[in-house]
């Protein structure tokens, strides 16, 4: 479990943490202890998410499991960067939407001293390094990769497999629409596929071969 640094006042640098990992594997459920812990510490918290992500409250981050820590919905990555002031702790949720410029912002408010606690998948669909996460994981001075359970062989999850043939990068959804699998059920899922591309997967297999 990570630790948190202590609080030190005299300190000119903040610093950076990333949280990634598949869908389904706790990223919110832990940038939210670790905000939780922040508030108790008496630090000034303030968190952001893409405006794009509606899927559960407009100005909540919100677990899976339901836990919700107050957020503002920016447009942009630079609006992070002026609403930011003054706060000691800044969360991110959802990091791979917003857009390239916030591996800068980040930089800037851990360098102007904030701890920065960010979470994000880690990769798309595909497999795929998603967004800016490889950059912020490359600059933060923690990174913790979470795991799921692997819906169709139990074992530890970190890809989060499309269920439907849409193509699109962004595809908000939850179980309907995704699930998190291990890399030998995520290897199997898309070979199948690509063999059946027409084929629409039903779920969970009910005798997993990997």
């Amino acid at each position: 479990m990570f630790l948190e640094q202590a609080p030190n006042n005299d300190a000119t640098y903040g610093w950076m943490e990333v949280i990634c990992g598949s869908m389904f594997s706790g990223k919110t459920e832990e940038l939210i202890r670790r905000l939780r812990r922040a508030e108790l510490a008496q630090q000034k918290v303030a968190v952001f998410k893409p405006e794009m992500d509606q899927r559960y409250a407009q100005h909540n981050v919100v677990s899976h499991d339901s836990n919700e820590f107050a957020a503002l919905a920016v447009k942009n990555a630079s609006a992070v960067l002026t609403q930011a002031i003054g706060y000691d702790v800044v969360g991110l949720d959802e990091a791979q939407f917003f857009d390239d410029e916030i591996v800068a912002v980040c930089n800037t408010l851990a360098n102007n001293g904030v701890r920065v606690i960010i979470a994000g998948l880690d990769m798309d669909y595909k497999g795929i390094p998603f967004g800016s996460m490889p950059q912020l994981m490359a600059t933060a001075e923690y990174v913790t990769k979470v795991h799921a359970i692997c819906s169709r062989t139990g074992r530890l999850a970190q890809y989060s497999y499309r269920l439907d043939s849409n193509e699109d990068l962004v595809l908000l959804g939850e179980t309907q629409e995704y699930q998190a699998l291990s890399r030998a059920a995520f290897v199997q899922a898309m070979h199948e596929r690509k063999n059946n591309p027409a084929k629409k997967d039903s779920g969970p297999s009910d005798s997993p071969s990997a």
